[in-house]
């Protein structure tokens, strides 16, 4: 018997991956936009005879970044509320490799300051845009997961770069560096404008990836139209006990961090007597260890997320393990093996990585109207440390001409750090601004 009113029954179309495009645009970023912060690191023990540079006037230099870096975050994390991530970190990129640019042509300590002070304003949008695209574009099971994938991008390109970068100025010159990678920064803007999108204006997004994304706490609708707030609903992101954890934790992760951005190269020549193109290559390890670290601390919490365990605990133990694991590095001061003082800074750096993920909590607690600016404010008290830790780094190798010490005060502020994380933040979940 024929059938002649069958209704076709319509086959569900299968989701996009738009997400994954935003996702490797922002690893590609995110190693650019390190590589211009620390090009300076691999420079600067040849750098620092021609412009006569002693080790405070370095560390100075190496913490300029930090000061407009860290203060340009809260005014950040505002204007990307207000105009979004696709047009202000375009805008920025462009910005912050013409600095880069500059500094091959610097002739002094002026204006090499005054160049990093100009690297640090324009590069402080980055992860403010980044933790934004992430919130926006990803579902809370995959978000940790995103997290640490484009965290991965800082030690990738230096990892595999650092050799190329040591070998540029041991064969051209320490200048020769700023130019060739300002010139890279030039080149992706033309890519970041063609891929990056908010999930309703993007060409490469289906209703199906929409809904999925939605589903999992993203915010899909356009975040660049926003409801004017009174300060005293701005002025949550500094009450909440959770929050004040989040930001003390993250000084502690990122004086790690900024100890290997910017001493590390120098520690390996000076302390370790190495050429420029051996530390080039021994610096690959603990880059590549940090990049391992960042992969399993997201795919860990992400694994506990899946397992049900609570959010709270999947978000925190891997950023705890982690720094708890980095006050290792402290052990480097006692022992004279240059392969065993690599082991324990590959397993510090590898810890480092691991608490990566601490842009995943402030995405998982932050209410969703104040995201850019409570990003903001993460990493503004998280890169106080790219002012302090250069800077006292410096002055203890002034006044006592080893890194003993420093070693020493890095491990000792990861342990504040670990410390913040299990006593100052409670329970992990999304704050709700009162209308």
């Amino acid at each position: 018997m024929e059938l002649r009113n069958a209704v076709p029954v319509k086959k569900a179309r299968k989701k996009t991956k738009a997400r994954y495009i935003i996702l490797f645009v922002l690893f590609l970023s995110t190693a650019l936009n390190y590589l211009d912060r620390t090009n300076i690191s691999v420079a600067a023990p040849l750098m620092k005879g021609d412009l006569h540079l002693n080790p405070v006037a370095l560390g100075l230099v190496f913490s300029a970044f930090g000061w407009t870096y860290a203060i340009m975050q809260i005014p950040g994390g505002w204007l990307l509320d207000k105009f979004g991530p696709r047009r202000l970190y375009g805008v920025a990129l462009g910005v912050w490799s013409a600095f880069t640019f500059f500094q091959a042509f610097a002739k002094g300590f002026t204006s090499l300051f005054g160049l990093r002070l100009g690297l640090g304003l324009s590069e402080a949008p980055a992860f403010p845009t980044n933790n934004r695209l992430v919130s926006t574009w990803f579902p809370k099971q995959e978000r940790a997961f995103a997290t640490g994938f484009y965290t991965a991008g800082e030690y990738v390109g230096l990892a595999f770069l650092t050799p190329v970068l040591a070998w540029i100025v041991s064969d051209f010159s320490w200048q020769a560096i700023f130019i060739v990678t300002g010139v890279l920064g030039f080149l992706f803007i033309p890519i970041w404008f063609k891929f990056v999108h908010e999930p309703k204006d993007s060409p490469y997004v289906n209703e199906e990836e929409l809904d999925y994304i939605a589903k999992g706490d993203g915010i899909t609708e356009n975040t660049e139209e926003k409801k004017k707030l009174t300060w005293s609903q701005i002025s949550i992101l500094f009450k909440k006990r959770t929050l004040w954890g989040i930001y003390i934790g993250q000084f502690g992760v990122t004086t790690t961090l900024w100890f290997f951005l910017t001493w590390f190269p120098t520690y390996l020549v000076n302390e370790k007597h190495m050429t420029i193109i051996h530390a080039g290559f021994y610096a690959m390890v603990p880059y590549i260890a940090a990049f391992c670290g960042v992969l399993f601390g997201g795919a860990l919490s992400d694994w506990f997320i899946r397992r049900g365990f609570s959010t709270s605990f999947s978000r925190k133990t891997p950023v705890i393990i982690g720094l708890l694991l980095a006050c290792t590095i402290v052990l480097a001061n006692y022992t004279s093996s240059i392969g065993l003082v690599i082991t324990i800074m590959s397993v510090a750096f590898f810890a480092q990585g691991m608490s990566g993920i601490s842009w995943t909590l402030i995405g998982d607690v932050a209410p969703k109207e104040l995201m850019g600016l409570a990003g903001g404010i993460f990493n503004f008290a998280g890169n106080l440390s790219g002012i302090v830790t250069p800077i006292v780094i410096g002055m203890i190798i002034g006044e006592s001409q080893h890194f003993g010490g420093a070693l020493i005060f890095v491990s000792a502020v990861a342990l504040i750090g670990a410390l913040s994380y299990l006593f100052l933040i409670g329970k992990v979940e999304r704050i709700e601004i009162e209308s």
